[in-house]
């Protein structure tokens, strides 16, 4: 198979991804970004099987709520470990009659044991000076005993579960392009340094273009060839 590009660790090939995934590196983690079938647009199709052809045990998948009450039973044999929302600063407008969508979710799933799949949390520099009193927890809640510390203004604090991160509207490389900032967060949290992300979805590229600023490796598969060359153009940039 022959990709269509492969160069500084990054490799694409051009096709669907449930013909090329099954012959390639299964990777350290997927990160997907599939059409999540909502409206009638050309390029919003829902794919069937896509889950079948991954062979990694650790799954980041984006989609609204909608999509994943919608494909609960396509992810039997996964579990789902949390999930991050992303807050935009404007949102879509596919229906003028209902609420404006402000957020989309992503979704991490695992197959195994949690045990066993990579986890570096994410860290802020944004901790406000503070004291804190954690009360005693009983054996059935964790038995954590009582403790007093403090925090230091500016110092580091767990990443928030929800992210506010803008839209690239119009300086986009893709109908539903995501933040790099979110993607570097969820790539360095999941993979091992040097490790490989497999993206079935690779789209404009942006997830490729995060994991080479981190240093990981990536195979990024997309069924359409515009796709595949704005991402190698990026890349290579």
């Amino acid at each position: 198979m022959k990709p269509y590009y492969d160069e500084g660790g990054v490799t694409i090939y051009h096709g669907d991804c449930r013909e090329v995934l099954p012959a390639v590196a299964p990777g350290d983690v997927v990160e997907a970004d599939p059409p999540y079938g909502e409206t009638s647009l050309h390029w919003d199709t829902t794919v069937d099987g896509w889950l079948e052809a991954i062979r990694a045990d650790n799954l980041w998948c984006w989609g609204s709520l909608r999509f994943f009450l919608g494909a609960g039973h396509v992810f039997d044999g996964w579990k789902m470990a949390q999930d991050l929302v992303w807050e935009k600063h404007n949102g879509s407008i596919f229906h003028a009659d209902r609420f404006r969508r402000v957020h989309e979710h992503v979704v991490q799933f695992y197959r195994g044991a949690w045990r066993d799949v990579y986890k570096q949390p994410v860290k802020t520099l944004d901790a406000t000076r503070r004291r804190i009193h954690r009360k005693e927890r009983p054996a059935h809640a964790g038995a954590i005993a009582d403790s007093t510390y403090f925090a230091e203004e500016g110092g580091p604090r767990l990443q928030r579960s929800v992210i506010r991160a803008r839209s690239s509207h119009g300086n986009s490389h893709h109908p539903t392009e995501k933040p790099l900032a979110i993607l570097r967060d969820i790539l360095s949290y999941s993979c091992p340094p040097g490790g490989l992300v497999v993206v079935p979805f690779l789209g404009g590229g942006s997830t490729a273009v995060a994991a080479k600023e981190l240093g990981l490796r990536v195979i990024g598969v997309d069924v359409d060839e515009g796709s595949c060359e704005v991402a190698a153009r990026r890349l290579s940039e």
